[in-house]
């Protein structure tokens, strides 16, 4: 399998299903723990929404969380080993479905307040897809929320260049195996693909470290305009 696309991401979280769901549920992400989980949090509620889709939900901690806000929260992904975590843990309505068959349409939903991808977007024809099906997804005043590493930390070693790069497991336990590759996306290159596909960007967040004083990540949230 070529190391670089959009399969080997499947494939890598395919073997490490077991390892990431005990990673998260015992708060052992440092940088989840202290920033984003918070971050991502208060994007979503500073909607108001009433509904809720959690694209690459994962174990389903997000949707738990939204749910005791009164949220009812959809969470989809493509992971059966994950979707199943996440029904046994409750607090919300999860299911398997692939992006394609987001980006396709085979996979239906009533409209949603919020679309959610919580360092869940990380491939390249997979991730566009979907963004060109998020419009219908949202209600009339609804919004796609994207946190995802901050592509200025994550490029000072290497080209400011849209492409693939090796993923690394580094900090994690041994439990983990054949990471997976993720597709880096400039600053530029993820609101062109907001706003090419009709989406308009009403505000970024970039939430910091609080000793570092660096962006953990960078946070998108974008209406159908």
């Amino acid at each position: 399998m070529d190391p670089l696309n959009d399969a080997k991401i499947i494939d890598s979280w395919h073997k490490n299903a077991t390892p990431w769901t005990a990673a998260v549920r015992e708060s052992r992400i440092e940088s989840r723990k202290a920033i984003t989980n918070q971050a991502i949090i208060d994007a979503v509620l500073a909607r108001k929404p009433t509904t809720a889709l959690d694209i690459g939900c994962g174990e389903g901690w997000l949707a738990r969380t939204l749910t005791a806000h009164g949220i009812r929260v959809l969470g989809v992904d493509v992971i059966p080993e994950l979707v199943t975590a996440a029904q046994r843990a409750g607090g919300g309505d999860f299911r398997v479905a692939s992006y394609e068959m987001i980006a396709s349409g085979e996979f239906s939903t009533a409209p949603v307040d919020v679309a959610i991808a919580n360092f869940s977007f990380l491939g390249k024809e997979s991730v566009d897809g979907v963004v060109r099906r998020i419009p219908r997804l949202l209600t009339p005043a609804g919004a796609l929320i994207v946190q995802t590493p901050h592509p200025g930390i994550n490029s000072r070693d290497v080209p400011y260049v849209d492409g693939w790069r090796n993923g690394s497991w580094v900090g994690f336990s041994d439990d983990f195996s054949d990471p997976a590759p993720w597709y880096f996306r400039t600053l530029e290159s993820w609101i062109g693909l907001f706003v090419s596909n009709g989406l308009a960007i009403v505000e970024m967040r970039e939430p910091l470290h609080p000793t570092l004083q660096q962006p953990a990540s960078v946070l998108f949230v974008a209406v159908a305009g």
